[in-house]
Parts: structure tokens; sequence; C-alpha cells
């Protein structure tokens, strides 16, 4: 299979899905000649033109509210806001109007579209263009909420969010746009809502999303020489979550470590923590769960503090030896 980056490999899928549904098309600020602030969209100007790659004011609530309206008459927009801290400016028209819409009409109408956004730090863009906000999302009923940690599943998990009948909101990390991995030519889509086991293990249970998966997977080579076989599960979509998976998997090894970026308070590792104690797994600990987070503070500019301001690899490593040492 070829190798592409991960902003290609997102590029590809809304190219062949504009290409194979008329319906589609792109919107958001600075994606045009431009091509994002990412250079995610670069070229499409040029093969679709300005009615379907089109060019909005900066005004998030705009975006988001003309998406939903768009998708409510039978299109399926895909918006991108060009950082993920300014969907906070749409959350009315997301939160209320979108994620409501097929619950108040009786499922006689549906908001299938994608909102795009990029998230997380490591590019010292500070603390309101840098932030991780997948678990303010995963609390509202109505959206789905993708996570795709490489380039064959940001694009396979495109495709099926794009033609999803719900709103979805695609979260990519910032970092991975550079990214590459191998992903096929032909067609393929991926199903929302199935997690995705990275490397088999059996000492102990790693879930992480986005880049904390690659991270995590470094860490687990490093381990794997020394005999501690870790498992690396990816959820790929944190709403709806596949506990399934990760139920099973931490039956096997008896331990569980939960890794994201998002700061430690609320985030959505207290949720698969508390998934996991209220399942049959949970008679199959051998240590107590245990969470890896970032800071509960805003992402400093200074690199060396936004740096220790989340978790690396060093980081990793000490926590799962820290389980690995531990039994009730």
């Amino acid at each position: 299979m070829p190798e592409i980056t991960y902003a290609e490999a997102i590029r590809s899928a809304m190219s062949e899905e504009m290409r194979r549904d008329e319906r589609v098309f792109l919107f958001g600020e600075d994606i045009g000649r431009y091509g994002g602030a990412f250079g995610v969209s670069f070229g499409m100007l040029d093969e679709f033109g300005p009615e379907r790659i089109k060019e909005t004011p900066l005004s998030e609530a705009a975006i988001v509210g003309a998406a939903a309206g768009a998708a409510m008459v039978g299109m399926r927009p895909i918006a991108e806001i060009m950082f993920m801290d300014f969907i906070l400016l749409a959350m009315e028209q997301l939160v209320n109007q979108a994620a409501k819409v097929r619950f108040m009409f009786g499922g006689k109408a549906s908001v299938p579209m994608v909102i795009r956004m990029p998230a997380g730090s490591g590019t010292g863009a500070a603390a309101q263009h840098s932030q991780s906000l997948e678990s303010l999302l995963i609390h509202i009923p109505g959206i789905k909420v993708v996570n795709p940690s490489t380039p064959y599943d940001a694009k396979g998990l495109l495709l099926s969010s794009i033609r999803d009948p719900n709103p979805v909101c695609f979260i990519e990390h910032k970092l991975l746009y550079k990214t590459k991995g191998e992903v096929p030519d032909e067609e393929y889509i991926i199903p929302l809502g199935v997690a995705d086991v990275k490397r088999e293990g059996g000492d102990i249970t790693v879930v992480a999303n986005n880049i904390m998966v690659s991270r995590t997977l470094k860490v687990a080579e490093k381990l794997g020489v020394e005999g501690i076989e870790v498992e690396v599960i990816d959820p790929r979509t944190l709403l709806p979550l596949d506990v399934d998976t990760i139920v099973k998997s931490v039956r096997k090894t008896g331990r569980l470590l939960v890794i994201h970026e998002a700061c430690k308070t609320g985030g959505w590792a207290g949720e698969v923590i508390a998934s996991i104690a209220s399942s049959p797994a949970f008679d199959y600990l051998d240590a107590p769960m245990r969470r890896l987070a970032g800071k509960d503070i805003p992402i400093p500019y200074n690199r060396n503090l936004e740096w220790a301001a989340i978790p690396q690899e060093d980081d990793i490593e000490a926590e799962i030896r820290a389980i690995i040492s531990t039994k009730y």
C-alpha cells in the first residue's frame, strides 16, 4: 500500500466523497486558495470550485449553524473549525440545535454533517489554540465524536462520518498531520464505534487516543524487549465508545491505564475507568486502574512548560512500570 500523510488521507477522503456525492461540500475559514490553517484542503478549490469549497466569514457560530441548516435540507456539509478551541463559540448551534433535531422531530429529520477540528498542543500555539476538548463533546447526546490516530484510520473514519446521518465531531491532532502511514488506494470505510487493538499484549491494557497512541506504542516496543507485553487499544471513536473491546482486554491482562492529553479532571479516561468498574472485567483486576492525563492548567506558550503539561514517553513508561509492580 502507498504511504501518505495524515493530512493527505483526510484530503483524499473528502475529495473521494465529493466526487461520489454531489451533496457533499466543504466550507470554513481560509480553506480555499490558502488550503486551510494546516494545508489539509490545499488544491481542492482547483478541482471542485468555489461553489463546493466555500470560504466563510470569521464566525464559528455561523459556520456550524449554516452546516446544520444545510444538512437538514438534504446536503452533507463538512465544516472546518480552524482550531478546536473555537468550537466553544458555536456550542449553541452544535449542542442545542444540531444534536437535538433528530430527537425533537421523532426521527423525521436528520443532521448529517461533519465538523472537522484540529486539536492538541505541541506547536507552541499557547493556551487559546492548543486545547483538547473532546471530553466536553462526549457529554452531548445526539452527536458522535471521532478521534483518529493514523492516516489509515483518518481516511476510513472520515468516509464513515460523512455518510453518517448524525452530526459528527471529527477531531484531528495537529502533530499528526505530517505523520505517514499505509493507506490503500481502493475504497474502504471504518465503522464508527469500533475500537482497534494497535498492539497485543498480556501484561497491561493501555487505552489511548490521537498522539498518545503513537507515544504509547513506542514505549510498548521498548518494554517488550524486557518481557513486559503492553496491549494498546485505540478507541478511535469516543462517542459511541467501544467498551466491549476494552473489557475483553482488561479481563485478559488484569491491569488498565488510560492516557489522554486533555486535562485529567473530567476527562474521558474517567468514563473508561467507570465503565470497567461496573463491568465483569473488574473482578479480573490485579492492580488498581490508573489514568495519565494532561495537567489541569491552560497550555503554556513556553516550549519546556508545554512539554511538561502533557504526558510524554517517559511519563507513560513510568506509569506502566508503576502499575506492573503494584498488586492488590
